[in-house]
């Protein structure tokens, strides 16, 4: 594959050039269509082979528009006599269908004609006025120009939203404190690139105004997250007719309920990367943070691709190069790891009580947070050597959409067999600390005393400075407490029930799903150096040395996450989660 599908990036703080060229990604996509320009044979080969594909797109397409048809006219009926839900419903039926048909067509119509037709004249015309808005760009008081607007603009935002309920700006000390923490934890605190950081911090601000407080933001991801929700929920029907009605609906037992789900997600993410779909959306996506962010290829890439993936299998991406990544990358890419969680477990999380919205919003948010952090905490000293000139990023070793399929679908059992593993392993330590800790507090006269005990009173200070109230920053304290010690599950587990028992409210559940969505505890520490270490023996001592800062970034990358969420979420907002139906009828509208 064409190397040239990636970025470039040079300079220094105030040199940074950044170029975007896509062709290869797009090309992988579009061969595995049959739609790329790959040099076909000629004569009459040539011929039958383009009458095939155009046959092939109008043949398409007329299904399509019939099927369109027949759907426009279907709700034009259904509106003459409508009395309730009424008009373009965005998130079902008609309206999904004119939204996905409107995406799908604007992107072939870009790609397909629009690109290769008149990109180049274009480019040529413009290329005058983007070489002047590039070196315009570049001026230092330019930047600090345009951050000024936008922290002024959110200074003002925050003024008339918080001004009748001030204890909302309680999470800005919680920032003020994540920052100072990393700043004193910083391996080299005289190199810290403040670029990153303070792009970091406003695209977290503006994520966060489009993602949680601006209405249309919140129903998008709303919408996003109960669509998740009804797309895993179609395992149910794999799982029960492989173990039965009994253990999956009736009494809805987690390792064959809830985790069957990896399965089937397993399944279509092994068939998006085999068709380049998620090459090609992750690239997009690390792109932009690279654009934004000024950090290097490989950490815009990794940051993108853990929004979807897991911690274990995001490294694969760019596992050719893992040997030449500087300490600062190394560590950036494994923090990238601990501060989000993958799509295969979110499943796990949605059936505890999480909010698949919130959940999703997280870990979008706390793309650009962890590398606003990781250049705090290990600053670049070195130059680095992955630049678009000389990385690729490998493609599906897969032979066929099947094989890739039921690749996907085996890979998975590794990974349910070490999340079982690690469960009942966590849950009995947990259990056996209990015990002890009891068995003393009742040799002193002190009653209750436990794990969660502990926790509660040393993460309280935390969850309250990142907008808990103080009555409830015990319990979110000992959920923090659980998932950095234990793990999120068990963390998410302990959320569900104070959910259901209703013992803290909304608005402090909704930090919590914020604060604990992340990888960051002992065991994922122990499977990233594994991972790591197994694609590149030679940096491993390089791994394990940045392996505990990296834990500690994306720590608290989830908690300026959740500090973020805490200042833009009100009373009045809710977590609008409710828990994962695994029974969900196969009639749900999708």
């Amino acid at each position: 594959m064409a190397a040239n599908g990636l970025y470039t990036t040079r300079g220094d703080d105030d040199q940074t050039s950044v170029r975007c060229i896509v062709d290869s990604k797009e090309e992988i996509a579009l061969s595995t269509l049959g739609l790329d320009d790959a040099p076909t044979p000629t004569g009459k080969a040539k011929q039958y082979g383009a009458m095939k594909r155009y046959t092939s797109i109008l043949v398409i397409n007329g299904c399509v528009a019939v099927f369109f048809a027949f759907a426009t006219k279907r709700f034009i009926q259904h509106e003459r006599n409508c009395q309730t839900n009424c008009g373009m419903q965005w998130c079902d039926g008609y309206g999904m269908l004119v939204l996905l048909l409107a995406f799908a067509y604007a992107g072939m119509l870009y790609f397909l004609l629009l690109k290769p037709i008149c990109g180049p004249p274009l480019s040529r015309q413009f290329a005058p006025v983007a070489a002047l808005c590039q070196r315009t760009f570049r001026l230092r008081a330019v930047k600090l120009s345009l951050g000024a607007i936008v922290l002024l603009g959110f200074a003002i935002f925050l003024y008339f939203d918080t001004r009748d309920d001030t204890i909302r700006l309680m999470p800005l000390t919680g920032m003020v404190v994540m920052l100072a923490l990393s700043f004193l934890v910083s391996k080299h605190r005289r190199s810290i690139n403040y670029r990153p950081v303070c792009a970091g911090l406003l695209v977290q601000a503006l994520l966060g105004l489009i993602c949680i407080r601006w209405d249309v933001g919140r129903a998008i991801f709303s919408c996003i997250g109960a669509k998740v929700d009804t797309f895993l929920s179609y395992s149910s029907v794999g799982a029960g007719f492989v173990y039965g009605d009994a253990l999956i609906n009736q009494y809805a037992v987690f390792a064959f309920a809830v985790l069957s789900v990896i399965y089937f997600f397993s399944f279509f993410i092994s068939v998006l990367y085999y068709l380049g779909a998620m090459q090609w959306v992750v690239l997009k996506l690390g792109w932009i943070l690279q654009s934004l962010m000024g950090t290097t290829v490989c950490e815009g890439i990794m940051a993108a691709a853990n929004i979807f993936l897991g911690m274990s299998e995001t490294p694969l991406i760019i596992r050719p190069y893992v040997k030449d990544l500087t300490h600062s990358e190394l560590h950036s890419v494994m923090a990238s790891g601990f501060a989000t969680v993958s799509g295969t477990v979110l499943a796990a999380y949605i059936s505890f009580g999480a909010s698949p919205g919130h959940l999703v919003t997280a870990s979008v948010i706390s793309a650009p947070a962890v590398l606003c952090v990781a250049k705090i905490i290990y600053p670049e000293v070195e130059e680095s050597k992955t630049t678009s000139e000389n990385i690729q990023i490998e493609k599906s070793t897969d032979s066929s959409v099947v094989d890739a399929a039921c690749n996907g679908a085996s890979s998975a059992t590794s990974l349910i067999l070490g999340i079982i593993a690690n469960l009942i392993a966590f849950v009995s330590f947990v259990a056996f600390c209990n015990g002890v800790l009891a068995w003393l507090g009742m040799l002193v006269g002190v009653d209750g005393v436990s794990l969660e005990w502990f926790c509660g009173y040393i993460f309280r200070p935390l969850a309250f400075v990142m907008g808990v109230s103080w009555k409830d920053s015990e319990h979110v304290g000992q959920v923090i407490g659980i998932k950095t010690v234990v793990n999120e599950f068990v963390a998410y587990q302990r959320l569900g029930e104070l959910i259901r028992s209703e013992i803290i409210t909304k608005r402090s559940a909704t930090i919590a799903t914020y604060a604990i969505c992340g990888f960051a505890n002992p065991s994922s520490l122990g499977i990233m150096i594994g991972a790591m270490s197994a694609m590149a023996p030679e940096r491993r001592s390089s791994i394990t040395a940045v392996s505990f800062r990296s834990f500690i970034t994306g720590s608290i990358a989830c908690f300026m996450t959740a500090c973020i969420a805490g200042l833009l979420i009100d009373d009045f907002q809710g977590s609008n989660g409710t828990p994962l139906n695994v029974s969900t009828s196969l009639n749900s509208t999708v």
